[in-house]
């Protein structure tokens, strides 16, 4: 992998098959990383006592945090991303340990709370040279294409 000697990320310039459709693959892994979710919330609803059918869309807020914590801490990549190809790096051009990863999926987590600052994430992600969204440029990570 050449480096652009600013960042630990290959040059998008010049090596443009890095981040290659890697928007496009992180909406794809996104619906793919919410039917896990969904799954995974009705499998939990019967240990609630089928209460969790009456609060089921802060039950899928709080198993999909734990969700993409574990995926990201463990591999870098949700089970969608790691579908897709895609994986996301830190600062450094490591793969992102537990820390790292809570704090990416708590970012997330308030970019999808507080709506505008989703859509400026998705914009990011269109604009930005290397498509990063919101929390990637917060914590300086960048999701890239495995098969480049």
């Amino acid at each position: 992998m050449h480096l652009d000697g600013l960042t630990p990320f290959p040059d998008p310039e010049r090596q443009p098959e890095f981040y290659a459709g890697v928007p496009a693959k992180r909406l794809f892994a996104w619906v793919v990383d919410m039917l896990l979710i969904v799954l995974l919330s009705l499998l939990v609803v019967p240990f609630t006592a089928f209460t969790g059918i009456f609060f089921f869309p802060f039950l899928m807020l709080v198993v999909g945090f734990f969700y993409r914590v574990a995926t990201l801490a463990g591999g870098s990549a949700t089970w969608g991303m790691r579908l897709m190809a895609i994986e996301i790096r830190d600062a450094r051009g490591l793969r992102l340990d537990v820390s790292a990863a809570f704090l990416h999926t708590l970012g997330y987590t308030v970019s999808i709370a507080v709506f505008p600052l989703q859509i400026v994430s998705i914009v990011l992600m269109l604009v930005s040279t290397y498509q990063q969204g919101l929390t990637d440029h917060v914590m300086g990570t960048v999701a890239l294409n495995l098969r480049a």
